[in-house]
């Protein structure tokens, strides 16, 4: 995961066409249950900052942690009053009890193969959350590699072996680096997220899909500059993001959740 990250391609994911759908839906469900602003908001795995430099934009307090010490040096040089950002671990927080108006949990279940771990940094959220606050809590679709990765982005052809992994992928979660310092993770079905979130202690509100079925990407690149065509895939995403027979075609999940009894 260090190895991955060290690269530096976090930086300007979200910038191109395929990160510009996810970053673009995403912030549209955060805002479905997000506190009015000035309220103080925990980016838990928050990465270079991109959620944390628009909430504080929208005039929110941010509480920045990230396990890589490049992205908190990336979130720091841009010198944001409203983000305070360190070096943390997801399962670990040096956040205070009851702390935030709200969580973003948007990238450590990506990094947690032990399903023990996922759950220890669900209850962290839950921990430093007040009572009713939301918590947002983001997985890769346990398809994703086989849709994204392999008809969308086509890593078979950097990685022959890829195609045979994915039976195991798909079975275990468990996403192998198919390159040299490439990306590793894990996959969620969606029942899965749900029952994670469930037994962290934390109440499911909400289970969507984020970006829809995934499209090649010079087909998105077309779309991001046609205003009707980028519309109608915002739509479409959309329409489709609780399906239930859908929603794991969606690269992304997003669940929303709130703290039970504490």
């Amino acid at each position: 995961m260090r190895a991955y990250y060290e690269q530096g391609k976090e930086r300007d994911r979200l910038v191109g066409p395929k990160g510009a759908l996810e970053f673009a839906r995403t912030k549209e469900i955060l805002q479905r249950r997000m506190p009015p602003a000035p309220a103080a908001v925990a980016d838990i795995g928050g990465g270079p900052g991109h959620y944390a430099l628009w909430l504080a934009e929208l005039g929110y307090t941010v509480h920045h942690r990230d396990l890589m010490d490049l992205h908190v040096d990336q979130l720091q040089a841009f010198g944001h009053p409203s983000v305070q950002t360190a070096a943390g671990d997801a399962r670990h927080l040096d956040l205070p009890d009851s702390s935030v108006d709200a969580v973003l949990l948007l990238g450590p279940l990506y990094h947690l193969p032990d399903g023990e771990d996922r759950i220890q940094a669900l209850r962290e959220a839950r921990r430093i959350v007040r009572a009713d606050g939301p918590v947002f809590i983001a997985a890769i679709s346990r398809w994703a590699p086989r849709l994204d990765g392999v008809i969308q982005e086509r890593l078979y052809e950097q990685s022959a072996e890829f195609l045979s992994l994915l039976p195991d992928i798909e079975r275990t979660g468990k996403l192998p680096p198919v390159v040299p310092s490439g990306f590793v993770g894990y996959t969620h079905r969606p029942g899965d997220l749900a029952d994670e979130v469930s037994a962290a202690g934390l109440q499911l509100d909400d289970l969507v899909g984020v970006e829809g079925l995934p499209l090649a990407a010079t087909d998105l690149q077309s779309r991001v500059g046609d205003t009707a065509a980028w519309v109608v895939l915002l739509d479409a995403a959309r329409a489709v993001e609780r399906v239930p027979e859908l929603m794991g075609l969606s690269p992304h999940l997003v669940a929303t959740a709130t703290a039970t009894t504490r």
